[in-house]
């Protein structure tokens, strides 16, 4: 089980990959954070922006086609792509991911 992590500048293109992925069946929820600043190095300077998060809930076996994805329809050149492997997850909520997964 993992949680990939990525954001977006506009809450539309965090929707609309969102919902891509999802009718996809790359990961079988996404939740949208609202909008936070991130600070970050880019370019040869220190910037500013805000951006929204999602938070995606997959599987290994889906994260290469995910993470291909996301490179692919994201509009920035380089995309946050992080995943994280959970420790630990309810017996119930595993079942429902794997079986919307599979």
């Amino acid at each position: 089980m993992l949680m990939v992590i990525t954001t977006t500048s506009k809450s539309d293109d965090a929707e609309r990959l969102a919902e891509e992925i999802v009718a996809a069946k790359l990961a079988a929820c996404v939740q949208i954070l609202p909008k936070m600043t991130s600070i970050y190095f880019w370019e040869g300077e220190v910037r500013k922006d805000e951006e929204h998060l999602l938070l995606i809930k997959t599987n290994e076996e889906k994260y290469s086609m995910l993470e291909a994805y996301i490179a692919e329809n994201h509009t920035y050149d380089v995309p946050e792509i992080v995943a994280i492997e959970w420790a630990r997850v309810s017996v119930k909520y595993r079942q429902w991911l794997e079986n919307y997964l599979a």
